[in-house]
């Protein structure tokens, strides 16, 4: 029965350092692409508050569970996009294509935020929690760049009472490792204006080894950086309807490249539809609700096309936004995504 145990901790060791990605996925990040990337601390009018849920390949017993909060906002006393021009009168559309012909760069300013990211797949579970920075430049009239870092720290924990063992009472259980905290640092970059996104974020920067035996020929786990490269642009359709196309890119070696293209179309503002494709993964589907200048609310569903569809009813993940300190009274002052 100890080979059997230490083959489980072998398999689960491998599985987080080799052959999958560490970090959770999410199919909503181009709403909330902070929890990407640190540049996005303090890009928003207001304080930028979501907290969600995400429950992957339903049907198979241990699959992964996801659990965010996040907020980030800008330092200082002053409003961004305080320019008539640039910001909308109370209550008026801030994301109509006439705002858009005058907008304006944000003032070049300081942001900062916090997350806390609670990951579980079966008996292990990961809890992230950082808090970032960004400083944005103001590069010309239209066009900001911001560069941001998240530090803080991450701890990995395996349940041995939920592992299916034949006797409860193993004696290789006293080798098991069942909690331990890395420290964590990521890095990000973000360029954007008034019709378009760009940024480049590396998460889980320092080297870390990961084990959950103090067996040492059973220490070959290990935390690798995680790349994401994305872009965006939107398009009007008309006046008020607008569709948002964007693609990520998600590299974390020795793992496949994974390649996403998201549609956004968006009416009015009020509310919005959507879809992705996650190349050799899935397809979802996407809506949202800007219920009042307070609250929104967002849903999607994730059809799987791996060979996981013959056992998963796919995936869905809820994330419910507050705009905090809205003092222009609008439904919604997202820059774009």
């Amino acid at each position: 029965m100890k080979r059997s145990y230490y083959l489980i901790i072998f398999i689960f060791g491998i599985s987080l350092s080799s052959f999958g990605q560490q970090r959770p996925q999410y199919t909503q990040y181009i709403f909330n692409n902070y929890l990407l990337n640190s540049a996005l601390s303090g890009i928003e009018n207001y304080t930028d508050f979501k907290a969600g849920y995400r429950k992957q390949w339903s049907g198979i017993e241990g699959s992964p569970q996801t659990t965010f909060a996040s907020a980030h906002w800008s330092l200082g006393s002053d409003y961004l996009w305080k320019n008539p021009l640039s910001m909308p009168e109370k209550g008026d559309d801030p994301m109509s294509d006439n705002y858009m012909q005058n907008y304006t760069a944000s003032p070049s300013h300081h942001g900062m935020g916090a997350m806390v990211v609670l990951d579980k797949i079966g008996p292990i579970s990961r809890l992230d929690a950082n808090l970032t920075y960004a400083y944005h430049l103001q590069l010309s009239g239209t066009l900001n760049l911001s560069v941001g870092a998240a530090v803080g720290i991450t701890r990995i924990g395996l349940n041995v009472n939920e592992l299916d063992l034949e006797d409860p009472n193993d004696p290789a259980l006293n080798n098991t490792v069942t909690s331990q905290v890395k420290p964590d640092l990521g890095m990000g970059v973000w360029l954007y204006g008034a019709r378009f996104f760009a940024g480049a974020s590396v998460q889980q920067i320092l080297p870390q080894k990961l084990a959950f035996t103090s067996d040492p020929n059973y220490k070959s786990g290990k935390e690798v950086p995680h790349t994401f490269i994305t872009a965006g642009y939107k398009f009007f359709i008309d006046e008020g309807i607008s569709a948002i196309p964007s693609v990520m890119v998600k590299y974390v070696n020795p793992a496949p490249l994974s390649v996403d293209a998201n549609l956004k179309i968006a009416f009015k503002d009020r509310f919005w539809l959507g879809g992705s494709y996650r190349y050799n993964d899935s397809y979802s589907a996407m809506a949202g609700l800007n219920i009042n200048k307070l609250i929104n609310l967002t849903y999607s569903y994730d059809f799987t096309t791996s060979q996981l569809n013959k056992v998963s009813y796919g995936s869905h993940e809820i994330v419910l936004g507050l705009q905090l300190n809205n003092a222009y009274h609008i439904l919604s002052t997202m820059r774009m995504w």
